[in-house]
C-alpha cells in the first residue's frame, strides 16, 4: 500500500546518498523529518528503539538491514517500515526498467540506458548505480524511461514498486553476511520479479538455474538470452553472432568489453533495450560504442610492458572468476578487503592456473591465506604495498589486477574509493 507522508512524523535510517534523497523528497511532500545513523552527526538521532517508535514511518536506506532490533521493534507496534526505493515509486513518472543480479548490474545497467540514448529512446538512469531513485523524481516524466540498477537491499523492501521490465541478471552467493544464506539473498532479489504486473516483461538468464526459476515468480511476459543454447523469444549466440528472436544482430566481436560475462550482460541490455522501443539499428550502434564503466575490468595503462587493470567492483568470488576469465595468464592479482561470508576455495583452480602471484590485503587476508594455502600467497597488507611490489617484480607481457572478492569497508569508502586509490598509485608509479 501507498502510505500517506503529509503531516506525518518519518524517520529516515541511514544518511547516504539514498537517506538524503528520500530526506529531500519528503520534506518537500510534507513530512516531518527524523534522521537516524549509526554513525553520531548534526541533526541525527541515535540508533535506538525509543528513536524507532516514535514515528509513523520509517524509511530505511539500502545499508541498513531490516532486521535490526529497532527496525523490529518498530514492526511489533505495527509502524510500517519501507525502502528508498518503495518511497520513490510513489511520485516517480515514466515507466521503469530494474536490472538485477550479483554481477553485472553496472554494466548492464549503464549499457542500457547508453543503448536507449543511441535509439533515440528518452531515458534517465540511477538506482544503486548514480543517482538516487528519490533524487530522479524532478526529472521523471511520463514516457521517459527509469533505467535502475537493483540491488538486493534496495529490493527486500519494496512492494507497491514495479518494473514495466525486469532483468534477472544471474544468481551466485553474496552478501551471505547480510542475508544469512543464499536463499534469503535469491528471494530478496526475486522480489524484483514477485511485484511485476500483467503486461509487463521479464528479461532472465537461461543458462541460471535461479534467475531461470524465476520465470514461475512473475506474471510478466518472460523474454530470454543465453550464450549456450537458442531460446525464444529472446537473443542467443549462433555462429560468433549474438541472433535476436532468429535475427542475426552483430558479431559478439563486436562487443567492446572483456569477458564472456559481458557478452551476457550485452545481451540483456540489448533485449530490455529492445522491449523499450529500441531500433535493432540503435541497438548495434548502442553496443558497439559503450565506452565501459569505471571499476570493471577497466584497463588504467601499460608500464614497461605490464599492464594494469582495475576490476574493485569485483566485490564477490564470482565476479573475482569472471575477471580471472577474461585474461589468458601471467596474472598479479589483488584480492582481499572486508569478507562477506565468502568461500574462496572456488578461486583455487583457475588461480593455479593464472597467477604468478597473490597479494592479500585487508582484513579477509588471512581466511583468504587459509582457503588458498600452497598457491603463490603474498601479504601485503594495503593496495599501496600491493601494486608497489607488483610494479617491481612484474615483467614485461604480465598484467596486474585488482579484482578483491570482497567489499571495501575495511580500508575504503567504497569499491568506488578503492579503485581510484589504486589507479592514483599505478600512475604515480
Amino acid at each position: 500500500m501507498k502510505y500517506e507522508v503529509a503531516g506525518k512524523i518519518v524517520l529516515v535510517a541511514g544518511m547516504g546518498k539514498s537517506g538524503t534523497g528520500a530526506a529531500e523528497l519528503l520534506r518537500k511532500r510534507g513530512a516531518e523529518v527524523r534522521l537516524t545513523d549509526s554513525k553520531p552527526g548534526e541533526g541525527v538521532l541515535p540508533q535506538s528503539v525509543e528513536t524507532f517508535t516514535a514515528v509513523d514511518l520509517i524509511v530505511l536506506s539500502p545499508g541498513v538491514p531490516t532486521d535490526i532490533p529497532e527496525v523490529l521493534a518498530a514492526r511489533e507496534r505495527s509502524i510500517p517500515v519501507i525502502g528508498e526505493v518503495e518511497l520513490a515509486s510513489y511520485w516517480l513518472k515514466g515507466p521503469v526498467i530494474g536490472i538485477t543480479g550479483s554481477n553485472g548490474k553496472t554494466t548492464t545497467t549503464a549499457m542500457t540506458g547508453h543503448i536507449l540514448h543511441e535509439a533515440g529512446v528518452a531515458c534517465q538512469v540511477g538506482g544503486n548505480i548514480g543517482t538516487a531513485p528519490t533524487a530522479m523524481i524532478d526529472s521523471s516524466r511520463d514516457g521517459q524511461w527509469n533505467v535502475l540498477e537493483l540491488s538486493s537491499f534496495q529490493l527486500e523492501t519494496i512492494d507497491e514498486f514495479h518494473a514495466n521490465i525486469a532483468a534477472g541478471l544471474n544468481l551466485t552467493p553474496d552478501h551471505l553476511d547480510r542475508h544469512g544464506s543464499l536463499e534469503n539473498y535469491a528471494n530478496a532479489k526475486a522480489r524484483l520479479f514477485d511485484t511485476q504486473r500483467p503486461g509487463s516483461f521479464a528479461v532472465l538468464n537461461a543458462d541460471d538455474e535461479t534467475t531461470t526459476s524465476w520465470a514461475k515468480r512473475t506474471p510478466a511476459e518472460v523474454h530470454w538470452f543465453s550464450r549456450l543454447r537458442q531460446v525464444e523469444p529472446g537473443m542467443w549466440v549462433e555462429d560468433g553472432a549474438l541472433v535476436l528472436n532468429g535475427d542475426p544482430l552483430m558479431p559478439v566481436s563486436g562487443i567492446p568489453l572483456m569477458g564472456a560475462h559481458n557478452v551476457e550482460n550485452a545481451m540483456a541490455a540489448a533485449v530490455a533495450a529492445r522491449l523499450a522501443g529500441a531500433s535493432l539499428e540503435g541497438i548495434v550502434r548502442g553496443v558497439r560504442s559503450f565506452p565501459g564503466v569505471e571499476h570493471r575490468i577497466e584497463f588504467v595503462l601499460e608500464r614497461n610492458g605490464v599492464r594494469f587493470y582495475n576490476d574493485s567492483k569485483a566485490t564477490n568470488v564470482d565476479a573475482t572468476e569472471k575477471a580471472i576469465d577474461a585474461f589468458a595468464g601471467d596474472l598479479w592479482i589483488i584480492l582481499g578487503g572486508k569478507d562477506k561470508g565468502s568461500d574462496y576455495t572456488t578461486l583455487r583452480d583457475k588461480l593455479a592456473d593464472k597467477a604468478k602471484c597473490i597479494l592479500l590485503i585487508g582484513a579477509a587476508a588471512p581466511k583468504i591465506a587459509a582457503q588458498l594455502r600452497g598457491l603463490p600467497l603474498l601479504p601485503v597488507e594495503t593496495i599501496e604495498n600491493a601494486v608497489s611490489h607488483a610494479s617491481a617484480y612484474a615483467t614485461a607481457g604480465d598484467t596486474v589486477l585488482l579484482a578483491p572478492a570482497c567489499a571495501s569497508f575495511d580500508q575504503f569508502q567504497s569499491y568506488e574509493h578503492r579503485g581510484r586509490v589504486f589507479k592514483q598509485l599505478v600512475r604515480n608509479l
